[in-house]
């Protein structure tokens, strides 16, 4: 039934579909960091967590949260709540890449464990806890 609904709302003449909770693929699913913006992330903890209708997101030493759906191929989270303690450079950088990525309703496509995030700024590959750490073969675009 998820992947029945996720080719619906995949279709180009279905963009107004939206989707969330736990009619969404990405319901109780925690992805992993592999890349963001090509670089490995600065936290082993880097984690993006989808319960509910809620998201979190743990990138750096801060953690961010707020409601998310799905719309077409879009992934639409916020407002989110973001702490904001100090970070290392990287670390910082990184919750700042993932943020304004997150904010601006970035495209996503989901090959098996593999999802890839992509907005016109920023990109993030994840990987879905539990599966392999390959790097996907297919990018947000499809290409």
């Amino acid at each position: 039934m998820r992947s029945s609904l996720l080719a619906l709302c995949l279709l180009p003449p279905l963009a107004a579909c939206s989707v969330q909770g736990e009619d969404s693929p990405l319901a109780r699913t925690t992805w992993r960091f592999a890349l963001i913006d090509g670089q490995r992330p600065d936290s082993a903890d880097a984690r993006l967590t989808f319960e509910g209708s809620k998201v979190g997101v743990q990138v750096g030493c801060n953690r961010m949260d707020g409601p998310w759906r799905i719309d077409a191929e879009r992934l639409i989270a916020g407002p989110l709540a973001l702490t904001e303690m100090t970070c290392t450079v990287p670390a910082w950088d990184q919750e700042k890449a993932v943020n304004a990525l997150l904010v601006a309703t970035p495209r996503f496509a989901i090959d098996g464990n593999h999802m890839i995030l992509q907005s016109s700024g920023h990109t993030a590959e994840l990987v879905r806890e539990g599966g392999p750490m390959e790097r996907p073969t297919r990018t947000a675009d499809g290409s």
